[in-house]
């Protein structure tokens, strides 16, 4: 997989690069994976809805075609998009989803915070009151019985500190997931995050990780170059 470090880039750019990359690519295309952070800006999911943007203000809103609702990428996140090739790699788009997270989880290890799936819920979560706790969360994915109905997600106690959202075209994945480190996060309080009233958004700060995007990013470049490997 090769690793391209792109920096503070424009949204729109990215997101017009990433389908150009995805539309040109052939079986013979090595994986990429873009690191990257983007200047202020709300993206809306294909199932977003407008009255989860409560008061956008001056944020530009961009309509992409990902999965899920509305998010905020902003200065001081970590933004990770994988562009895979899901035939040749040889796993489906759940696990997909999976191995991602997974990534996310390894490198908020390496900082001593414990990162959480919630079941019905894509992204990871952390716990408000003790972000180091390794206790399971009750409200975490659990198998189910044929035909029984997801679980209503709970966020009770918790804060989000990544977003996940992909596209997958001919096999091909892009889009991704944004960690945050060290950002304004008043933003995430104009929005319903993901679509979901009343979701705090927490980063790495708050927490009480000081940590430099720059770190956090390599340390998830390689977290995401090992999971996403076949």
């Amino acid at each position: 997989m090769i690793i391209r470090a792109l920096g503070l880039v424009s949204y729109d750019t990215t997101y017009q690069a990433m389908q150009a990359f995805t539309a040109e690519r052939t079986n013979d295309t090595p994986d990429e994976l873009w690191i990257c952070e983007h200047p202020p800006v709300f993206t809306q999911g294909l199932a977003g809805r407008e009255d989860h943007l409560l008061a956008p203000g001056d944020i530009p809103v961009v309509q992409t075609n990902r999965g899920g609702q509305v998010t905020f990428h902003g200065p001081g996140q970590v933004v990770a998009y994988p562009l895979v090739n899901l035939q040749r790699a040889g796993y489906y788009v759940k696990e997909f989803v999976h191995r991602v997270e997974e990534a996310v989880i390894r490198t908020l290890a390496t900082f001593q915070v414990t990162g959480h799936r919630v079941a019905g819920a894509p992204g990871i979560y952390v716990r408000l009151n003790d972000p180091f706790s390794h206790a399971a969360l009750p409200q975490r994915p659990q198998k189910r019985n044929p035909g029984e109905p997801a679980p209503i997600p709970d966020f009770t106690g918790l804060g989000k500190i990544a977003a996940l959202g992909i596209k997958v075209s001919r096999h091909c994945t892009y889009h991704g997931v944004a960690l945050n480190v060290a950002m304004d996060l008043q933003p995430f309080q104009r929005i319903n995050p993901c679509g979901y009233t009343g979701l705090q958004t927490v980063d790495l700060s708050t927490i009480g990780v000081a940590v430099s995007r720059d770190e956090a990013a390599q340390v998830l470049s390689q977290k995401l170059g090992a999971t996403l490997s076949p």
